[in-house]
């Protein structure tokens, strides 16, 4: 691929966005071969977390490539919209738990998949906004239903009407980000962040995110059946038997994902 980079080390997924030249904005490649990558990962039994970052000193993503959308027509840029949006959503209901490595400008869409991701950790030296009024366009790629939820109502409506840009320590304080780290330090605390959730279960993973996801979305007492059953799954597995008996011997549990 030529826009997308792909590597797995040990049970961690690294996805980069690799247009460093366009501060890796999003274009119709991209986007193709984005999607393939994340449905790739998705049926992966062996990926247990994964993080997303940007090629590049600059930018995790500036967001769509206006070079590119000056030269398409309506129907062009409604394809766009839909497909970044297809993507995100992808992204966003992947099982293993997924980490934005923002090391540098998230803008527009470069925020939405941000968004999309469960965890975002930042570098000290970035700055991050939903900035599309500011084009006479608004987020189309999740950014006004996932900024809500995450941060509230009047927070997301704040930032969204005015395409404000947010430091890092901001971001931080309106509850955007999970952590803030110096850009040179950022990779090793992505990879300690994300060995906190690997030396867990990974069918437990899956399924506490699946619960937590799921029941927001529902009224308490079906949330509660969709925790029951989620928790169900972890019953029969060898992964929980495993973990009872390290308890019994004193040692690390040694997972299978089985």
């Amino acid at each position: 691929m030529e826009t997308i980079h792909y590597e797995q080390r040990g049970h961690l997924a690294f996805i980069t966005l690799n247009r460093p030249e366009a501060m890796n904005a999003f274009n119709y490649e991209m986007l193709n071969e984005l999607s393939q990558v994340a449905e790739a990962v998705r049926i992966n039994p062996d990926i247990r977390a994964v993080v997303f970052m940007g090629a590049g000193e600059k930018a995790f993503s500036v967001g769509a490539d206006l070079k590119e959308r000056k030269t398409l027509n309506e129907q062009q840029v409604k394809r766009n919209i839909y497909k970044i949006g297809e993507v995100f959503t992808t992204i966003e209901n992947l099982p293993q738990p997924t980490i934005a490595m923002m090391n540098g400008y998230a803008f527009g869409g470069g925020m939405e998949l941000a968004l999309a991701c469960d965890f975002r950790i930042l570098a000290e030296e970035a700055t991050v906004g939903l900035t599309e009024t500011s084009l006479a366009i608004i987020p189309g790629a999740g950014g006004t239903q996932r900024l809500p939820r995450l941060i509230g109502e009047a927070k997301a409506l704040e930032l969204i009407l005015t395409a404000r840009r947010l430091k890092a320590q901001e971001a931080l304080e309106y509850g955007i980000v999970t952590r803030v780290a110096p850009r040179d330090q950022l990779a090793q605390v992505t990879s300690e962040f994300a060995d906190l959730m690997l030396a867990n279960g990974p069918i437990a993973l899956q399924q506490a995110k699946f619960a937590i996801k799921n029941g927001l979305n529902a009224d308490l007492q079906t949330g509660l059946h969709i925790e029951r059953k989620a928790y169900e799954v972890t019953i029969p597995t060898e992964d929980r038997v495993e973990a009872l008996i390290a308890f019994g011997e004193k040692r690390k549990p040694d997972f299978k994902g089985k």
